[in-house]
């Protein structure tokens, strides 16, 4: 496939992803603004430079932070149907993402990755996926941070695609698109993203793991806010007056199984999922997350909750609960099946880039899952990133190679078959 020119005077694959990687972009599940941290279009700022340096003039990022630019068809191949490669710039709300620094290690020849500080180990036993990767070069953070390849992996590998476009004009293709997103970790990315004015046929996040794998199918995903309202009295005054909310919420949250919990599923299995509680004596919420790949089961596990906080509130007369249910994303495969070429080619330019495809399902939700419901057919391709969210993060930069790979045959894939089909 393409290579890079020789000499060329472009920053390579890995040094993007280190760059990147340094660059603070935390999001803020508890900001207000959009984005929900002004710190990320730090890096769209220098995204929109590099882009523009590799040809892309009409690069630019809006006031929500949405990094787009197009490489336009190469003569004859203007009826091609453009596709777009997305990924999101923010790192996880809950890991620092700040002053990343990336640390190498060469030849990995199995067993554990002792990390420089903080006494962090990425074990095998827990990431038999490092076994594919004897031999190659992993990347970590230095036990301080996350490492941030959630997505800056998928940044690195679109920028890196594109430059060896930059340096092969003579290589035929239709109208490639890409897009930076804000806010992805905090279930935003694509709140204010014009999919009509960006003008793709069907799109791509590179965000995904292991190689090789298209990810076609996503939770669906509501969230359940349940208010406990108790009364308040003095405490000195309080018997048989105060009802307090916090522990009938506390009572609700003990009531939760361990079956069904995001700790005892795996695969396919869904599950209910509190992650903050807020109140005082008079009111209480707790904030569950609800998960499921068929949309049917949502509603099941919303009637769960409520008849848990109902019964909660029994057990403290005087107490009562308010539920109130959010729709977040719905499964993807519902709306991929109305362009199965999204899917078809994906797997197609793995298979050419001489992998085996892997067919898989998120136990999460992408920007994809969001902008395939509105009209924009998007399945996932892998990365490479691994163990994400978290310390333990790390990445094999072969993975990184053949994603790039990966983004170049399918392009020419949809320009053979495309171009054929006319």
């Amino acid at each position: 496939m393409l290579k890079r020119k020789a000499g060329s005077a472009f920053p390579t694959l890995v040094d993007r992803f280190v760059a990147y990687a340094k660059v603070h972009t935390q999001s803020d599940d508890q900001s207000d603004t959009y984005p929900s941290t002004a710190r990320q279009f730090d890096l769209a700022r220098m995204l929109v430079d590099e882009l523009k340096a590799i040809g892309l003039s009409d690069a630019q990022v809006d006031e929500h932070c949405y990094v787009t630019a197009t490489v336009p068809a190469t003569p004859g191949c203007e009826n091609v149907p453009a596709i777009a490669f997305i990924a999101h710039m923010d790192t996880y709300p809950e890991v620092s993402g700040e002053n990343v620094q990336p640390v190498f290690h060469k030849n990995y020849q199995g067993g554990d990755i002792k990390l420089p500080k903080n006494g962090i180990v990425i074990k095998e036993s827990e990431n038999p996926y490092l076994k594919t990767c004897l031999g190659e070069t992993i990347i970590t953070a230095d036990g301080t941070t996350l490492l941030g390849a959630d997505d800056k992996a998928g940044i690195a590998e679109i920028m890196e695609a594109l430059t060896r476009i930059h340096e092969n004009p003579g290589w035929a293709h239709g109208p490639v698109k890409v897009a930076f997103t804000p806010d992805e970790e905090v279930g935003a990315g694509v709140k204010h993203f014009d999919i009509e004015k960006f003008g793709a046929k069907v799109a791509y996040t590179m965000d995904g793991g292991q190689r090789g794998e298209v990810e076609d199918e996503t939770f669906c995903a509501d969230s359940a806010i349940v208010k406990f309202v108790g009364r308040d009295i003095h405490p000195g005054y309080a018997k048989d007056k105060m009802v307090p909310s916090i522990k009938v919420a506390g009572a609700f949250l003990a009531s939760l199984p361990r079956e069904g919990a995001p700790e005892t599923t795996e695969g396919k299995e869904g599950y209910i999922h509190p992650i903050n509680i807020k109140g005082n004596t008079s009111q209480t919420e707790v904030t569950l997350l609800i998960r499921d790949f068929d949309v049917d089961q949502l509603p099941v596990k919303a009637d769960r909750i409520r008849k848990y906080a109902e019964a909660a509130c029994a057990q403290w007369p005087g107490s009562r609960c308010e539920i109130e249910i959010k729709q977040y994303y719905r499964n993807m495969k519902y709306d991929l099946a109305k362009e199965p070429r999204a899917l078809e080619y994906a797997l197609e330019a793995v298979k050419r880039v001489g992998l085996k495809p892997l067919r898989g399902s998120i136990r999460g939700g992408t920007d994809g899952s969001n902008l395939t419901a509105r009209g924009l057919p998007t399945p996932n391709i892998f990365t490479g990133e691994q163990s994400f969210h978290g310390y333990t993060e790390w990445i094999c930069i072969k993975d990184m190679e053949l994603a790039t790979e990966t983004i170049l045959q399918l392009i020419d894939v949809w320009r053979e078959k495309e171009t054929r089909a006319a």
